[in-house]
């Protein structure tokens, strides 16, 4: 019999030591500072809410992976480590960061083949790029796009309306903050390739748009008229 050649090298353990990895760096990133560090003014600049972004985008780039013929494992483990450099270096190098952060963990953990290494890093490395997705591939693309949908939907709601409370916001300014993330999805929808990204990101939109008219709807019928005012 022949040596079997695993096209998939990453085991569900393997996965599992990984995601402890991640969590325990980023936890590791701002032990110590007493004012919370760099980017954490706001609750969701803390490891916990960096490491929950990380597994959503795992989720998502998995999902979109497997449904456009992208290496899943690839896919996975670049969004695993995508923004594992994010709370302890400037935005604008934590992609390079992040990918020499990760190919140091691939290197000495199993035996993964150089190849699979390689694109794994260079995912990571192009998940901060601002160009046409279709310059990039596929797997770095499927990294990006689910990094951008992970900032639309209920989720970019439930963190815009937590920015409101922390700045003492009241109700009335959340049709407006809520019309961003209109905004940022629109130009999300604008900036994907995919079939399966398009969809999520049309299907979430969808969600957003109908909040912000129930929101504005209630909001109208909470405002006190001129006469009540007076009184």
């Amino acid at each position: 019999m022949g040596v079997e050649i695993r096209e998939n090298p990453v085991t569900d353990d393997d996965f599992e030591e990984m995601k402890q990895f991640v969590h325990d760096y980023l936890t590791a990133s701002v032990e110590g500072e007493e004012d919370g560090g760099r980017m954490r003014w706001y609750p969701w600049h803390s490891a916990e809410y960096r490491f929950n972004h990380i597994l959503n985008v795992v989720s998502i780039a998995t999902h979109i992976a497997e449904k456009e013929g992208a290496n899943a494992d690839v896919v996975r483990v670049a969004a695993l480590f995508h923004d594992i450099a994010k709370l302890e270096v400037d935005q604008d190098v934590h992609a390079d960061a992040g990918a020499r952060i990760t190919r140091e963990y691939l290197r000495s953990h199993c035996e993964y083949p150089i190849s699979f290494v390689d694109e794994v890093c260079d995912s990571i490395k192009n998940h901060s790029y601002q160009g046409p997705l279709t310059d990039l591939p596929l797997e770095a693309r499927c990294l990006i796009e689910s990094d951008l949908l992970d900032k639309v939907g209920a989720n970019g709601m439930t963190l815009i309306l937590l920015r409101m409370g922390y700045e003492a916001r009241t109700h009335t300014d959340a049709p407006e903050m809520i019309n961003r993330i209109v905004e940022r999805g629109e130009n999300v929808v604008e900036r994907i390739v995919s079939d399966t990204a398009e969809s999520i990101a049309h299907q979430r939109l969808k969600r957003v748009r109908w909040f912000r008219e129930w929101l504005i709807s209630e909001i109208a019928q909470l405002e006190p008229n001129d006469s009540e005012a007076i009184e």
